[in-house]
């Protein structure tokens, strides 16, 4: 594992060394506004070789450099170049390339073209063209726009084949990777193979996916295209519009509106710009308006528009970001510009050309100076700056190109003086295929420690800078690299961006958002609806008792058994257990009034145990009295057994106790009944009903009836016996625990035969109620009843409409409604005369009363 982390720092220690010594910010100087007729123009070389050195003012006489024109950077670029190897004395000794013609507007001055070259009436034209004895091998170097190295192949390959070797030094183009129908021509640029791959990682590290496209209409924009799709398939990244721009099309100025108003019309924030519309869509930016500049554009190359200080006042950042190929810088080029073109230190053309970079150890100061105060820097503050001169991407493949070259040709060199082939100027048809077998067989490193592999061109996977770029007309532009991307790198660590330089580009301001649809927040999910694109959907809320607890999810989860959702449905919670318990309000309530009227009841019944032999005791059956209010104080007891955590003996007892007592209450009252009935009915001593009243046959009600609910109770212990249940869905985010009944049909089978003995008390005590009042107490057994009825007709719907612990409730309430009514009804009245009114309590009363 140590072995591991030690080959991975080592093999990190390039790019660490890169981040701390590669200049991160640039700026130049726009003097002259860049005419719209320059822009896409090209710039080529005709290189050679001579057996001399060249003086020191061949450079003034051979290209016009000072002026700075769109292409003027590639033409001192070359001259740097070719100065830098002719004052090489271990390159190319006795011998110096030389820039033989420029074509196309490379100097500022001077436009050459191919019929000049070939029109021998022309001070330009090649000597001797036709003869190819005279002829040397020439070196073309083209670009840096692909139709115009095409052109040139073709062109020059008619008049002079094969006397000539072309390099590009424009981007890479497939079409020119076939060795067979271009066996001379070398491109230099690195193939953009992981170019997609950079554009996705950076639009994801923004968290964008609605971004929009416009490509060239080529060969190279459709295989760019194909492998952005490619990468951002697997990354839910999708285009709002896709736009190939066909360079050649003479409509696209007519196509200009549509691509305006297709721009803000569209919902992205962010356009990629790939090939060669780069010029066209730079065309049109000077003639768009602000709001469709609010983007951010993502390009391949150097984006030359013009952006005004209002454009910096929105609290979001907008602007061009630009993908392009790491090279290091190289050292030496301002001065080679001072001293070759005999320029001092306060000349203003150092600050013009291409782009600056201030020394290391100023570079984040200055940078900070430049971005806060543009708008009034000086020249002189500029000039006093310790900087020097940045090459452009084209420019380090000129570089490259032409060092090449100059290898190629040393080793060529080499060889024949080994093999003693001292050229004679015979056979020089040979000479370029020689050359040209060398320099497909070069490698070397560049003075910036680069491999460069004339044979792997096409397969190098290149790191990319990425850079935000200021330019105001006719004043300052900046350039800052805010990151750097390399595939080299495991994935998840290819793009490095630096936060104190992208503070620094973006002044702070937020990144805008480029997304087709807001992001699902936890407790939504996602819904695609019909030919919607994968990033473009809507958030609907969770089902009930569902969650998502992370953004943009497709699906919402269940909740557990014994959690649920809470409000914001982003969270299960666990549920909280209830009962009807004793410390539950409700609970509580219910026990002490359970508890007062057990107290009660054993009060009355101590009162007729006391006063036994008085008459009021004495005149309805003083045993059948006893049992009454035993069973009744039975009934409130048997209400406890509702109350608290529930258990299976419980959850039993609480409908077995309450069908048993209440039977033995009511068929209590139904016998009492019956003897008053038999008492006052039964009025001929002959007759034999008078013997059921003697015998006291009434009494054998109460275990008849009671045996019968008995005999129910037990089937229903039998069949389905009740059970502890959890309720989950009667109260929101609650567990109750609850005594489930088993079988529903027993439980109403007990009710109702409760029902049946209750309604027979009721109608025969009903019947009674006209009885002389003094001896019996049929109005308060019609009472009792009446009210006894009125609780469980009431109890069923209200019961059936409750759920939960109210539920239980009910039943309890149910239970002590009755079972006082009972007792209220039937003993009150009794207790009141016994206590408070003694003198109604005797045989002499009673007998004044029934004599009146």
């Amino acid at each position: 594992m140590l072995i591991l982390m030690v080959i991975f720092f080592l093999l990190n220690i390039p790019f660490l060394l890169a981040n701390f010594m590669d200049p991160r910010c640039f700026w130049k100087i726009n003097l002259n506004e860049i005419k719209d007729e320059v822009l896409g123009m090209t710039c080529s070389f005709i290189l050679e070789t001579v057996q001399k050195t060249m003086d020191k003012d061949y450079f003034n006489q051979t290209l016009n450099v000072l002026n700075t024109t769109t292409n003027h950077k590639y033409a001192l670029a070359l001259a740097f170049t070719v100065d830098e190897i002719n004052r090489n004395p271990d390159l190319l000794p006795n011998m110096s390339l030389i820039i033989k013609y420029n074509l196309g507007h490379c100097d500022g001055k001077t436009v050459t073209t191919l019929s000049d070259l070939f029109n021998p009436n022309n001070h330009l034209h090649f000597p001797n063209y036709l003869c190819n004895e005279g002829i040397m091998c020439l070196v073309l170097l083209t670009g840096p726009h692909w139709r115009a190295s095409l052109y040139l192949w073709i062109s020059v390959y008619v008049y002079l084949s094969p006397h000539f070797l072309q390099l590009s030094y424009g981007p890479f183009y497939s079409i020119f990777s076939d060795n067979e129908q271009y066996p001379y021509l070398y491109q230099m640029g690195p193939k953009d193979s992981s170019l997609a791959l950079a554009m996705v990682s950076f639009i994801i590290y923004f968290k964008w996916n609605w971004v929009g496209l416009f490509i060239s209409d080529d060969d190279q924009g459709n295989q760019f295209l194909s492998e952005l799709k490619k990468e951002s398939q697997t990354k839910d990244i999708c285009f709002a519009f896709v736009n190939m721009v066909s360079v050649s099309d003479v409509s696209y100025y007519h196509k200009t509106e549509m691509y305006y108003n297709q721009i803000v019309m569209s919902s992205t924030k962010v356009i990629i710009i790939y090939g060669e519309t780069n010029s066209i869509i730079e065309l049109s930016f000077r003639m768009w308006s602000s709001p469709v500049k609010q983007r951010i554009w993502v390009t391949t190359k150097q984006f030359d528009c013009p952006t005004s200080k209002r454009d910096l006042t929105h609290g979001t950042f907008y602007g061009t970001l630009t993908f392009l190929h790491h090279y290091g810088e190289i050292s030496g080029f301002k001065n080679f510009v001072q001293t070759r073109y005999n320029l001092r230190s306060t000349d203003l053309y150092l600050v013009t050309p291409e782009w600056k970079y201030f020394n290391y150890e100023a570079s984040a100061s200055n940078c900070k100076i430049l971005r806060n105060y543009l708008s009034n820097i000086s020249l002189e503050w500029l000039m006093e700056q310790k900087f020097d001169m940045s090459f452009s991407d084209y420019s380090h493949n000129i570089y490259n190109a032409v060092y090449a070259i100059a290898h190629a040709l040393h080793e060529k060199n080499l060889q024949e003086v080994e093999n003693q082939a001292i050229n004679n100027a015979k056979g020089e048809n040979t000479h370029c295929l020689k050359l040209n077998s060398f320099l497909r067989k070069t490698h070397f490193t560049n003075s910036l420690g680069n491999r460069v592999i004339m044979k792997q061109r096409e397969v190098v996977h290149g790191d990319y800078n990425i850079v935000h770029m200021w330019n105001f007309s006719q004043r300052l532009g900046i350039k800052v690299k805010i990151g750097q991307f390399s595939p080299h790198f495991p994935q998840g660590q290819q793009l490095h961006l630096y936060v104190d330089m992208t503070e620094l580009a973006t002044g702070s301001r937020k990144m805008p958002s480029s997304v087709c649809s807001a992001d699902c927040h936890p407790g939504f999910r996602r819904i695609w609806k019909e030919e919607m694109a994968v990033c473009c959907f809507v958030c609907n809320p969770c089902p009930e008792n569902e969650i998502s607890n992370e953004t943009n999810m497709d699906q919402c989860a269940n909740c557990p058994e014994y959690q649920y959702a809470n409000t914001e449905k982003n969270k299960c919670i666990q549920k909280g257990v209830i009962v009807l318990s004793y410390e539950d309000p409700l609970g509580m309530a219910l026990a002490l009034i359970a508890f007062c009227f057990s107290a009660f009841t054993v009060v009355v019944f101590w009162v007729f145990v006391k006063h036994h032999d008085t008459p009021i005791v004495k005149a309805n059956n003083r045993i059948l009295s006893y049992l009454l209010i035993v069973s009744l104080m039975f009934c409130f007891l048997c209400s406890f057994f509702f109350i608290g955590y529930p258990n299976r003996a419980t959850c039993i007892l609480q409908q077995i106790t309450f069908g048993i007592f209440f039977t033995v209450a009511i068929s209590t009252v139904l016998a009492k009944t019956i003897t008053v009935v038999l008492a006052f009915k039964v009025t001929d001593p002959g007759r034999q009903l008078r013997i059921f009243l003697v015998s006291g046959t009434p009494n054998y009600i109460i275990p008849i009836c009671s045996l019968l609910q008995c005999i129910l109770c037990a089937i229903w212990l039998a069949v389905s016996p009740p059970f502890v249940d959890i309720d989950e869905h009667s109260e929101h985010g609650h567990i109750i625990i609850v005594c489930n009944k088993g079988s529903i049909t027993a439980f109403y089978c007990v009710l109702g035969y409760l029902a049946c003995l209750a309604f027979g008390s009721f109608t025969i005590a009903f019947l009674a109620k006209n009885l002389p009042d003094t001896f019996n107490e049929a109005k308060f057994l019609t009472f009792s009843m009446l009210v006894f009825c009125a609780v469980w007709v009431t109890f069923l719907p209200v019961y059936h409409s409750t759920k939960g612990k109210v539920m239980v409730a009910v039943e309890i309430f149910s239970i002590l409604a009755s079972s006082a009514g009972m007792l209220g009804c039937i003993f009150a009245p009794k207790v009141y005369i016994i206590l408070m009114r003694p003198d109604r309590n005797s045989i002499h009363k009673i007998r004044e009363k029934s004599y009146f």
